[in-house]
Order: C-alpha cells, then structure tokens, then sequence
C-alpha cells in the first residue's frame, strides 16, 4: 500500500503477537473487552466496504483483514495500557489536564449511573417486551441524555470558564 512498514498485514500481526504475551495474563478478559468494542462498526465497515469493491470490481480482502487488525491492534493496547496505568497520576503533571479528567470522570460516571436507573426501571415496569414501548422508551431515554449534555455541557463551560480554561486574551 505504501512505504511505510505499518500499512501491511503481515507488519502488524507480529505487533499483535507481542502485545497478546506481553499481557498474557489478562489476554481473555482483554480480548473479550476488545471484541464487544469493536464488533459492531469493525463488521458495517467491513461488509460496507465489501458491498462498494463487488461495484468497482476489486478484491477488498486485504484492506478488509489490515484495517480490522490495524483496529483490532489499536484497541487491544488501549485496553491494555489503561488496564496498567492510573489515569489520574497518568495526568497529574497537568493541573488543566487532572481537571478535565475528573470532569470527564464524573461525568462518564454520572451518565452511566443514570442509564442504568433508567433499564433498571423498565426491567421493573414491563412483565412482557412489547417492541413498541421499547422504541418509546429508547427515544425517551435519547431524549434525556441529550438535553442532560446539554444542559451539563453549559454548567462545565461555566465552571471551566471561572477557572481560566477559556482565557480570551490568546
């Protein structure tokens, strides 16, 4: 594909290699986490990009399997570097940086804790799945998260704002 190394299959599997026994310990919950991850968008990319070489006449294969791996390769060290770093020392060199992190921390935290209230809830009200209450209530619960980030978004701007984050004189 071009000169550099990294853009052939067979460059980036040994990589793989490394990184499975380098973290052979946590490879199964790892590898687990990586493919729940990525599963969906890898599988529409890839059956997309299939689709449009079946128009142009091409044999995708190689792409296909170099930008999975390269994906799947990607995500694994991700996984795997956050599993054995401690992002709040990881950004303690940066006070700006340290802030943001416990911003998005809580707010990761808060949205996830709210999501599950809300399944929780429907678990409790429904004795049988009826296809169209769960659309209604998908909708409602999009509805929620939207004007939430939205409304959490303004008060973060604000609160980054007091602290100097957006400094005008730039």
């Amino acid at each position: 594909m071009g000169s550099l190394s990294l853009h052939s299959s067979e460059y980036l599997f040994p990589l793989l290699v490394v990184l499975w026994a380098v973290s052979y310990k946590d490879f199964l919950s790892l590898n687990k986490k990586v493919v729940k991850s990525i599963v969906w968008f890898n599988l529409s990319v890839s059956l997309g990009y299939i689709a449009m070489s079946m128009f142009q006449e091409y044999s995708p294969w190689e792409f296909v399997l170099y930008i999975n791996l390269k994906v799947y390769l990607i995500t694994y060290f991700v996984f795997y570097f956050f599993s054995k770093v401690d992002m709040i020392s990881f950004f303690s060199f940066s006070k700006e940086l340290s802030y943001l992190l416990s911003i998005s921390l809580s707010q990761i935290i808060s949205y996830k804790k709210s999501f599950e209230d809300f399944t929780l809830a429907y678990k409790a009200r429904m004795v049988k799945k009826l296809r169209e209450r769960e659309q209604g209530f998908i909708t409602r619960v999009f509805e929620f998260f939207l004007t939430k980030a939205l409304k959490d978004s303004k008060e973060r701007t604000l609160a980054m704002k007091a602290r100097g984050f957006f400094d005008n004189a730039a």
